[in-house]
């Protein structure tokens, strides 16, 4: 059994502030100590249920180099650096049993919601086949797209509801209750760790029975982005074009892993700055 444990940090157990999740902040390195224990508590899980998985943990925050190595469980193999294949996703190919996303956020403009946006915060919405998308969608669909099931999601409150909403079936813990973008009431970090402890072991235990996310091409996707400058640079790509109003552009995509790959790349367009 294959495990692909993919790591964000603003969903992690007791983080609410973005000086906890930034290299450049004072509390960053507390924030990498809770994204690590939380990784840590979802590895001991699947391997609680599935003993000799090969279980791979995904760094999937930011820079892709936050949890600690020398602290994560010696049992996983960690993916970590930038640029590579499938993003938040490295590590997932068909072999893969098993997703689970630990530490996620609720899309951009949902909430309240703990450090919400989508991708880098220059994305303000994507819309896969007229459904908006946030991190969560766009990694389940991937995932889904290799036929592989999300079977846990941990964040806040609503960062599970949207998993609910979208996933049915995919165990979800929430280890805070968002009241705002930076505010949130928290579970103690050992409890979230216990109870995620105990529901990456039902999820894996489950995964035959969670349906993976699928989304069959061709796909019509629209993104809204922040700034006019990231339009101009992302019409230069062939295939996409403006749509309606100055910050949405537009293409169509002949499988979802296409699509994927697309969005990922009007994401990097999207932290160029005017020369």
């Amino acid at each position: 059994m294959k495990a692909l444990i993919s790591v964000d940090m603003e969903g992690i157990s007791g983080i609410v502030h973005s000086s906890e999740t930034n290299p450049e902040r004072y509390d960053y390195q507390r924030g990498r100590e809770l994204m690590t224990a939380d990784a840590n508590a979802v590895i001991a899980g699947v391997l609680d249920a599935e003993p000799t998985a090969d279980v791979l943990v995904a760094d999937a925050h930011g820079t892709f180099r936050n949890l600690l190595p020398e602290r994560l469980d010696r049992r996983a193999r960690l993916v970590r650096g930038k640029p590579r294949a499938l993003n938040m996703l490295a590590g997932l190919d068909e072999e893969t049993d098993a997703a689970l996303f630990v530490g996620y956020h609720v899309r951009a403009g949902e909430g309240p919601g703990v450090l919400a946006h989508t991708m880098n915060g220059e994305i303000l919405d994507v819309r896969v086949a007229g459904r908006s998308l946030g991190e969560i969608g766009l990694n389940a669909a991937m995932a889904g797209h290799l036929g592989v099931p999300v079977v846990l999601l941990s964040g806040d409150d609503a960062a599970c509801a949207e998993a609910t909403d979208l996933l049915p079936g995919t165990v979800t813990v929430p280890v805070k209750e968002a009241l705002g973008m930076a505010a949130a009431v928290t579970l103690h970090p050992e409890e979230a760790r216990d109870r995620l402890r105990r529901a990456a072991a039902d999820a894996v235990t489950r995964r035959t029975e969670i349906p993976p996310l699928a989304l069959t091409g061709p796909l019509d996707v629209e993104a809204d982005l922040a700034s006019p400058h990231t339009v101009d640079l992302a019409t230069l790509v062939p295939g996409v074009s403006r749509a309606a109003g100055a910050r949405t552009v537009a293409f169509t995509a002949p499988d979802y892993g296409s699509a994927y790959r697309l969005i990922l790349l009007l994401a990097q367009l999207a932290t160029i700055r005017p020369a």
